[in-house]
C-alpha cells in the first residue's frame, strides 16, 4: 500500500494524520505483516543527512512518523495544514488502547529488566485487557548469531503483531532494517519512551509538547548528555529547513489553483473534482501543484483523479464519491443519514460510525459534530456534504436527513 509522504530536509516523512497512521499500524499488525516504523525527530533527520547509509535505512522504512514539532511545522508549511504530531509516547498509548480491541498482542524489546517490570505494572493498571506477549531486555553488546536467531524465533512464536523497540537512535533503526522480512510483526522504534512510561524520567506537560519545547524540557533534565547532541543537530537543521522553505515558491499556489479547473475539466459533471476536494479540506493547493506538475512533465495523458489516487493523498472511493455521487444527490431519493455518505466516501468506517452513534445517544450532539470532535474528519468536509444534501433536499422533497 502506498502511503503519502513529503520531504523534510532530506528525508521522506509519512503525511497522514495521527489517527490514520494508528489505523494503518493496527491493520498491518492484525495480519502480522513484517513492517518497519521509524519515529523521526530532528536528531534522526540530521543523522540521515550526514550518513548516507543511515539515510538508506530511513528510506527503507514502511512508515516514518513526524515526532518532533519542527518536522510538523515544516510539513504544515508545505501545505499539509492538518498534519498532527505523531510522537512516540502517544503512539504507545494509542496502540496499547487499540490492540486488545483488535485482538493484537504486543512484544516489548530492549531496555533493562527493571524498566520493563515498572512498565508492565503500569500497563496492567492502565490497559488491563492488553495482551503482552513478552518483555525482553537486551544486553549492551551485539547479539551473537545464535542469540539473534533465537530472539527472532521467540518473537515470531509469540504471535505478537506489534513489537515496541527501545534501543535509541540510530541503533534501533539499524536493528529493524537488518530484520526486515524476518520478523512477522510491525516493529516500532520508540527510543526513550520506555523509561518515561516506567516513571524513571518525566514526560513534558502537554503545553510544552504542543509548543515544540520538549527538547528544552529534556535538556533541563539531562544537560550534560544532551548538550552535545542539540548543539550539533539543531542549528544545521534550522538552516536546512529555512533553505528548503525559501526555495519553494508559494506564489505559484494561487496560479496553480486557478489552473485546476482547466486541467481537469475533461471529466463529466459541472464542478471539477479538484475543487470539491479542496472545498472539503481533503486537498491543498500545494498538492494540486504537485499533481499538475506531474501531468505537465511526465503524464500528460493521465487524469487528475488517477494521479491523485496513485499519490495516496485521497482514496479512489473518495474521488469517486466527490466526482459523481455528491454532485448528484438529487438522483438518490432514498433516505440516508450523513454517516452513509461519509462511509461511501471512505472517510469513516463501520467501527467509527458505531462509536459516534453510541456517543450521540449519550450527548445528543449531531453526527458531524462528534466526527469532528474525535478528529476523524474535518469540519470543512462535513459542511460541504451537508450543503449538498440540503441542496438536494430543496430540489427533491423525498430526500431528508435522518
Amino acid at each position: 500500500m502506498f502511503l503519502p509522504k513529503t520531504k523534510v530536509v532530506n528525508s521522506w516523512i509519512t503525511a497522514l494524520r495521527f489517527n490514520e497512521q494508528m489505523d494503518t499500524l493496527i491493520r498491518w499488525a492484525k495480519t502480522r505483516q513484517s513492517r518497519m516504523v521509524c519515529v523521526a525527530n530532528v536528531h534522526m533527520l540530521m543523522e540521515a543527512y550526514w550518513n548516507p547509509e543511515f539515510a538508506r535505512v530511513l528510506e527503507s522504512a514502511d512508515l516514518v512518523t513526524p515526532d518532533g514539532m519542527p518536522l510538523v511545522w515544516m510539513m504544515r508549511q508545505q501545505g499539509l495544514r492538518q498534519q498532527d504530531r505523531v510522537a512516540g509516547m502517544e503512539i504507545l498509548l494509542r496502540l496499547c488502547d487499540l490492540a486488545p480491541r483488535k485482538k493484537v498482542s504486543v512484544f516489548f524489546l530492549g531496555s533493562d529488566e527493571q524498566t520493563l517490570a515498572a512498565m508492565r505494572q503500569r500497563l496492567e493498571q492502565e490497559f488491563p485487557d492488553l495482551d503482552i506477549a513478552a518483555m525482553e531486555p537486551l544486553p549492551f553488546r551485539p547479539l551473537t548469531p545464535s542469540e539473534d536467531r533465537a530472539l527472532i524465533e521467540k518473537i515470531n512464536r509469540s504471535g505478537a503483531g506489534l513489537v515496541f523497540l527501545s534501543l535509541g537512535c540510530p541503533k534501533q533503526e539499524l536493528w529493524m532494517a537488518q530484520h526486515q522480512g524476518q520478523i512477522n510483526a510491525v516493529t516500532i522504534g520508540l527510543g526513550g519512551v520506555f523509561p518515561v512510561y516506567a516513571g524513571q524520567k518525566k514526560w513534558a506537560p502537554r503545553w510544552v509538547r504542543e509548543n515544540g519545547l520538549e527538547w528544552l524540557y529534556r535538556f533541563v533534565q539531562e544537560p550534560t548528555r544532551l548538550w552535545g547532541r542539540y548543539s550539533k543537530t539543531i542549528p544545521p537543521f534550522v538552516w536546512l529547513a529555512l533553505k528548503q522553505l525559501l526555495t519553494d515558491n508559494p506564489v505559484k499556489n494561487a496560479r496553480y489553483a486557478r489552473e485546476l479547473t482547466r486541467a481537469i475539466q475533461n471529466r463529466k459533471g459541472n464542478q471539477p473534482i479538484g475543487q470539491l476536494l479542496v472545498e472539503a479540506g481533503l486537498l491543498t493547493p500545494r498538492q494540486v501543484e504537485r499533481i499538475l506538475q506531474e501531468q505537465r512533465e511526465r503524464n500528460r495523458d493521465r487524469r487528475f483523479g488517477e494521479l491523485l489516487s496513485e499519490y495516496g493523498w485521497v482514496k479512489p472511493e473518495t474521488i469517486d464519491f466527490f466526482a459523481e455521487q455528491l454532485p448528484q444527490l438529487k438522483n438518490q431519493p432514498e433516505k440516508y443519514p450523513i454517516g452513509y455518505y461519509l462511509k461511501s466516501a471512505a472517510l469513516l468506517d463501520d467501527d467509527q460510525i458505531e462509536a459516534i452513534v453510541k456517543h450521540q445517544k449519550k450527548t445528543g450532539l449531531r453526527f458531524g459534530e462528534l466526527a469532528v470532535v474525535k478528529g476523524w474528519i474535518k469540519q470543512e468536509t462535513v459542511d460541504l456534504v451537508l450543503e449538498h444534501i440540503e441542496n438536494s433536499q430543496n430540489s427533491n422533497p423525498t430526500l431528508s436527513m435522518a
